[in-house]
């Protein structure tokens, strides 16, 4: 990891001081262990305070949007394949943005330290290859780092970003196909279980939309629970049919363009569930159109595109 933020942060330095971009977007340290915060440098000197560790978690595809000046962004595989949706929808200007890419094969989930550490305040922490070393008032213990990846992390494929134009690192071994063994419990559930399982997945839901606002792909000027004509739902979070909808729906608008980083499930308060809808249309539109979000850049979007053969059961009266 210092090797390659050593990387990251020269080639920021060269990028800036040639004048090849105005602006690179990456990480710094956090004010708390395990816990990086993008970064917006300008300068050379500004980019001396990039790094590169396990907790650089965030999408930072989030601050890329509509940007006229010539940005670098520092990006992992699920970043890059976000960018890359983003540029099919004409979010991003690709000729003004410099990818320099890392390889990632995993970022650490600090709610799995918290409840391993019993809610012991995490003081420090050393990774290892295997391992992470995690250090506090009066405890020192060591987990392997399976345990402490996030769940997106640990289903991820794309571990290499699929585009850059500077790679840092060398890449990753393949990984296998992916396992959907959550996802296809859930769905061999009854209707009547599945519809209870939500509900009382969605009973812990406070409306706080830190999901949307977390998520890359929702860019709309105005959602539609911010809609007050008409009004598709209720203002109050106590309606857990209204929960529900709003999740559905949310869903449903990243149908093909999600990439799976997992941002809306980190940035929940509430350690809800989201993934489990968001993978279930993920598997969805792979299942019946053989598409993936930003995979490449020279395929189209799946709700963009229409075949003769395209399945269509909908349609179908059974």
């Amino acid at each position: 990891m210092q090797k390659l933020a050593a990387q990251i942060k020269d080639a920021a330095k060269r990028l800036l001081e040639d004048k090849k971009v105005d602006l690179v977007v990456g990480f710094a340290e956090g004010s708390l262990p395990l816990r990086g915060t993008p970064l917006f440098a300008r300068t050379p000197e500004e980019a001396e305070k990039l790094t590169w560790n396990r907790g650089c978690e965030n999408n930072l595809a989030n601050f890329l949007r509509q940007r006229d000046e010539k940005t670098a962004v520092v990006a992992k595989g699920c970043d890059v394949r976000t960018i890359v949706a983003l540029v099919k929808e004409n979010q991003i200007n690709r000729d003004n943005l410099y990818i320099i890419g890392v390889p990632c094969d995993g970022m650490i989930d600090r709610n799995k330290i918290s409840r391993l550490l019993g809610g012991k305040e995490l003081l420090e922490a050393l990774a290892r290859e295997d391992a992470m070393i995690l250090k506090g008032d009066g405890f020192t213990e060591t987990f392997p780092l399976a345990d402490l990846l996030h769940n997106s992390c640990l289903d991820c494929r794309y571990g290499n970003p699929v585009t850059y134009d500077e790679l840092m690192g060398e890449p990753l071994p393949a990984k296998g196909e992916e396992d959907y063994a959550e996802i296809e419990a859930f769905a061999a559930k009854t209707t009547t279980q599945r519809r209870a399982h939500l509900a009382l997945e969605f009973s812990k839901c406070i409306r706080c939309y830190a999901c949307r606002n977390a998520c890359p792909m929702c860019y709309c000027a105005e959602c539609f629970v911010d809609c007050s004509q008409p009004e598709w739902i209720g203002k109050s979070a106590t309606d857990i049919q209204d929960n529900i909808l709003f999740q559905a729906v949310r869903v449903f608008h990243t149908a093909g363009r999600c990439a799976d980083c997992g941002a809306c499930e980190r940035a929940c308060p509430m350690g809800i569930n989201l993934r489990l809808l968001t993978r279930k249309m993920v598997k969805d539109v792979k299942e019946l159109f053989n598409a993936e979000a930003g995979v490449s850049m020279d395929d189209k979007a799946a709700l963009a595109t229409f075949t003769a053969d395209d399945p269509e059961p909908f349609l179908v009266k059974e």
